[in-house]
């Protein structure tokens, strides 16, 4: 079974969000000022040994490598920021690809939305905006990826090189933008490349998986939140996608989105959200299941986020077991994607930290050893 974990490369500094979020911001800025707000509230989140660092040094991303392999985790996931040709947070992956002495496995994830102070307020603004252009533009980001699709480190299947696009819904001549590369892929020395989509919107709205995706990802645990939040209010969800689904059909209008950010905190216990997560169905055999760590958004959105309350090493080391013998006996896959390494501002990270030290990790290495 590979885990491949999903990997967030925002913890160094760019001159793009010095200029939106105030000088020397990094994924740390927000982790390091996040507090309690009920009793029991595990926060703020702190590494271990106060290993608050900066993925310009690679000796950073040589260790997180060395203890993926030592501890069990197959491959990471990088989110990768395109925006017609301009690139965020790229050099991560770029030196990580250009390192011999980082071991892991690993693929890209093309984040492909908007960027926006979504997590921040509620009357986002837009920071960088997302189109995707024609053949031109296409070719030229199927260049950006072509060197890492040749790495030997790269995650392949039958040749394929392994792509993930976040949210294949919004994306403007998606099916000739897929056979496109799969052309340039063939003219590359590879078989076509696999396309794997992360959001779960498309599954909540009941949408099929477009034929040029070869994959769904259960996106764990978004997917099962999304689930039990239509559970507790069914007729209030339906009325807001069928609004939502009106407005930017007919007014290119977002404005529906803006009123369902001003709802206080949630908070979900651990163990539902993971049967929930257990207890689904493949929907179609390109479904991928999906596992997670921990989750909390409050670091981000304070009052405005959802905690999933309760996890530790021992509760994810059960769950991970019951979902990998799922993943091989329902779903009949050898991989499931992990939310995540490093996402410490969202809580979902398998990186050792104070509290915990390398539980998490541990979890995962007694589990593939079982």
């Amino acid at each position: 079974m590979k885990i491949i974990a999903f990997y967030l490369p925002q913890f160094h500094e760019i001159p793009e969000n010095n200029e939106w979020w105030g000088e020397g911001f990094t994924e740390w800025t927000n982790v390091r000022k996040a507090k309690p707000l009920f009793e029991g509230h595990y926060q703020p989140r702190v590494p271990l040994n106060n290993n608050y660092y900066d993925l310009t040094d690679i000796n950073v991303m040589r260790w997180q490598s060395e203890i993926a392999e030592k501890y069990g985790v197959y491959g990471f996931c990088f989110y990768h920021y395109w925006f017609n040709g301009k690139l965020l947070l790229h050099k991560p992956v770029e030196m990580y690809r250009d390192d011999p002495e980082c071991k892991t496995h690993y693929c890209i994830c093309w984040a492909n939305e908007d960027w926006t102070n979504n997590w921040s307020s509620d009357n986002p603004t837009f920071l960088v905006k997302q189109t995707y252009g024609d053949k031109k533009e296409w070719e030229e980001h199927f260049n950006y990826f072509l060197p890492f699709f040749k790495d030997p480190r790269y995650i392949k299947e039958d040749n394929k090189p392994f792509l993930v696009l976040y949210e294949p819904s919004i994306v403007k001549g998606l099916e000739e933008m897929v056979e496109y590369w799969n052309e340039l892929a063939k003219q590359n020395g590879f078989d076509g490349i696999v396309m794997a989509a992360q959001s779960t919107r498309g599954r909540l709205d009941g949408k099929p998986v477009p034929d040029v995706i070869d994959y769904q990802i259960d996106y764990e645990p978004q997917y099962a939140y999304s689930l039990l939040k239509q559970q507790s209010f069914p007729i209030l969800r339906k009325c807001k996608r069928i609004v939502r689904n009106f407005l930017k059909k007919n007014f290119n209008s977002n404005a529906f989105e803006k009123v369902g950010r001003t709802q206080k905190l949630q908070i979900f216990d651990y163990d539902e959200v993971w049967k929930k997560i257990l207890s689904l169905k493949p929907q179609s055999p390109k479904d991928i299941p999906g596992a997670f760590v921990d989750w909390d958004n409050t670091v981000r959105k304070g009052d405005r986020g959802f905690v999933i309350n309760g996890a530790t090493p021992e509760k994810f080391d059960k769950y991970l077991k019951e979902q990998i013998n799922r993943a091989e006996t329902v779903y009949n896959k050898d991989m499931i994607f992990l939310f995540a390494w490093n996402e410490w501002a969202e809580c979902g990270y398998m990186e050792p930290d104070e509290k915990y030290g390398y539980g998490y990790l541990e979890a995962v290495k007694e589990t593939m050893g079982s």
